[in-house]
C-alpha cells in the first residue's frame, strides 16, 4: 500500500510541476556526470541495471518534447563499468509532429580512486546521430524542413568525457562534449512566412537559423547536495553548461560558412529529485528541472521551459 501511494504521489509531482529547465545536448546524464548516483558503502553495487525513463519538456517556443529511453549499465570487473542509452523521441508543436529513435548514447566509466569517504570517476564516451536533424513536415501541401526544436537527432557525432567526486552527502562533476561535424537541417524562415503558416511572422523569426547546424563545445559543472535515508533520497543542486566556442551555420544568401554571435555563454539550471527503493535492486525517482539564465542565441533548439523524468531502475 505504501509503494503504491508513493508512486500516485510521485505521478502527481510529474504531472503538476512547473518550472523550467536545462539546455542539454545529453552528456549531463551520462557516466560520472550523471545526477543522484547511488553512494554506500555497506551495500555492494550490483553488476547490471536497467533504467526506463519518461521525460516530458516543453520549449521556450510550442513544440513539446517526450522522450521514452532505456538506459543500461553493465560492470567490467570491479572498476569498470559500461552505459548505453536508447530514446525514442516525439516532438508535437505548431509547424507540426515528429517522432523516431533518437540519439545513441554509449560511456565507459573508471573508477580511479575509492576510499571511505569519496569515490572519483572519470568516463569517455559518445553519442550516435539516429538522422541527419532533416526531418520535414508535409504542411500547405509541400515539405518543409522543420527547425531543430522539432528534431530527434542533432545529426552530430560527438565525443564526451568527465569526470565525479562522490560522497554520501555530495556530487562534484564536470564534462565535456565536442560535435565533429555538422548536420543536414534545412530550417528557413522564407518557407514557413506567413500566408503558409497561420500564425505571425514574429513566431516564424522567433526560431533562430540553423541551416547546417555545427554545434559548438559544451563543458559542464554538476554541484549537487544529497539527502540520503534508508529507502528514500533527495538531491538539489546547480547545473551550468557553458557553450564556449560559437555555433557555426551555412549562410544561405552567400552559402558561406558563419559563427553566430550569441551562441556562447551560460545556460544555468537548478536541478531536484527525489527517489524511493522499493529494496536493493529497484526503486523510482524524480527529476524535475528549473532554468535560471539561458543563451541569448539557440539554434539547437535544446531550451526548456518545463522539463520532469520519471524513472524507474532494476539492478540485478
Amino acid at each position: 500500500m505504501k509503494k503504491k501511494l508513493l508512486v500516485l504521489i510521485m505521478t502527481t509531482l510529474v504531472i503538476q510541476a512547473a518550472g523550467q529547465g536545462c539546455s542539454d545536448a545529453g552528456f549531463c546524464t551520462m557516466g560520472a556526470m550523471k545526477p543522484d548516483q547511488p553512494y554506500n558503502k555497506k551495500i555492494p553495487i550490483r553488476l547490471r541495471s536497467m533504467e526506463v525513463s519518461f521525460y516530458r519538456g516543453s520549449t521556450t517556443l510550442s513544440p513539446v518534447v517526450y522522450v521514452a529511453t532505456v538506459d543500461a549499465s553493465f560492470s567490467v570487473g570491479r572498476k569498470n563499468s559500461f552505459q548505453i542509452k536508447v530514446p525514442f523521441q516525439a516532438v508535437n508543436g505548431n509547424f507540426g509532429k515528429t517522432s523516431s529513435l533518437g540519439d545513441i548514447s554509449l560511456c565507459f566509466t573508471r573508477n580511479i580512486f575509492s576510499s571511505e569517504n569519496y569515490d572519483i570517476n572519470l568516463s569517455l564516451g559518445g553519442k550516435l546521430p539516429s538522422n541527419d536533424s532533416d526531418l520535414k513536415e508535409n504542411f500547405e501541401g509541400a515539405e518543409r524542413s522543420l527547425p531543430m526544436y522539432y528534431q530527434t537527432s542533432l545529426g552530430t557525432y560527438d565525443i564526451i568525457a568527465g569526470v565525479s567526486m562522490v560522497s554520501r552527502k555530495w556530487l562534484f562533476a564536470t564534462g565535456i562534449q565536442h560535435p565533429f561535424n555538422q548536420n543536414k537541417n534545412h530550417f528557413t524562415w522564407g518557407q514557413w512566412a506567413p500566408p503558409v503558416y497561420n500564425g505571425s511572422l514574429e513566431y516564424v523569426l522567433s526560431y533562430d537559423p540553423c541551416y547546417e547546424l555545427k554545434r559548438g563545445t559544451d563543458v559542464m559543472l554538476r554541484v549537487e547536495r544529497n539527502f540520503r535515508f534508508s529507502r528514500l533520497n533527495a538531491s538539489v543542486g546547480l547545473l551550468p553548461i557553458f557553450r564556449v566556442t560559437k555555433d557555426e551555420i551555412t549562410n544561405i544568401n552567400t552559402l558561406e560558412r558563419v559563427k553566430l554571435d550569441g551562441t556562447m555563454g551560460m545556460a544555468l539550471s537548478a536541478i531536484g529529485t527525489v527517489g524511493y527503493s522499493f529494496n536493493v535492486k529497484s526503486g523510482i525517482r524524480l527529476l524535475v528541472g528549473h532554468k535560471i539564465t539561458q543563451r541569448d542565441v539557440n539554434p539547437d533548439g535544446l531550451t526548456r521551459e518545463l522539463v520532469t523524468t520519471v524513472s524507474y531502475y532494476y539492478r540485478f
